[in-house]
């Protein structure tokens, strides 16, 4: 997309407190372009397969899965840009945990007003395909769990919430279906909705911790945190 991935001439040493290195920087930008493509294919896929068979809560599956698109698109399009802008993404990626939070909050009491049935075969299928994928985004993300980049950080985060989430899920799920009581389920709603609401806290002090070095230098100019990134 954009292109490059060096320091401006005449300007070392003026980039912020979270400067991410060139190598590191340009490995990310790919991984994160990869999977937010591949997340888009397996969200239309999962839509796809629950309006062919009809199935409403395939459909809600594959529709959870725009937080994540949202979340990683929002990464790949401004990572590598200057230092206002990842900023402006990392808070847009906190607002779509924050929200992914209420949601979940919203589901758990949709459940307890509604409860739904439980289609082992089918649901068991797209579990397993998510556990896969969460697992798949995490070790991609690994190496760059220790960067202070707030873009960076900010899909870290959500990434281990997924992985987390999807696998929990699963397992309580299977419970769920061999036992009379639902509450092991309404009780990790609960977990996962906190896990939503510590990274989007975790995000805005990565955010307040980068904002002070440039408060402290008024006159500081705000040059790309990356450079401009390479090619794709």
């Amino acid at each position: 997309m954009v292109d490059g991935l060096q320091e401006e001439p005449g300007h070392e040493g003026e980039q912020g407190a979270t400067a991410t290195d060139p190598v590191v920087a340009r490995a990310y930008a790919l991984t994160i372009w990869g999977i937010a493509l591949g997340i888009l294919i397996q969200a239309a896929a999962t839509v796809v397969w629950a309006l062919a068979i009809g199935n409403v809560q395939l459909l809600k599956d594959g529709i959870d899965w725009v937080y994540d698109v949202a979340l990683y698109g929002i990464a790949a399009l401004i990572f590598g840009r200057d230092a206002r802008a990842e900023r402006l993404a990392a808070m847009a990626i906190g607002v779509v945990l924050a929200v992914a939070g209420l949601h979940t909050l919203y589901d758990l009491w949709d459940k307890i007003v509604s409860p739904r049935p439980i289609e082992v075969w089918t649901l068991g299928v797209a579990a397993a395909a998510a556990i896969v994928i969460a697992l798949l985004v995490i070790a991609a993300l690994w190496r760059f769990r220790r960067e202070e980049n707030p873009v960076i950080k900010a899909t870290w985060l959500s990434s281990r919430n997924d992985a987390i989430s999807t696998t929990g899920f699963a397992l309580v799920g299977l419970a769920a279906r061999v036992a009379p009581v639902r509450w092991p389920e309404y009780l990790f709603d609960l977990v996962v909705a906190g896990l939503c609401f510590q990274a989007t806290w975790a995000i805005w002090r990565s955010l307040r911790r980068g904002a002070e070095p440039e408060a402290a230098q008024p006159g500081l100019r705000n040059n790309p945190q990356t450079g401009a990134a390479g090619g794709l």
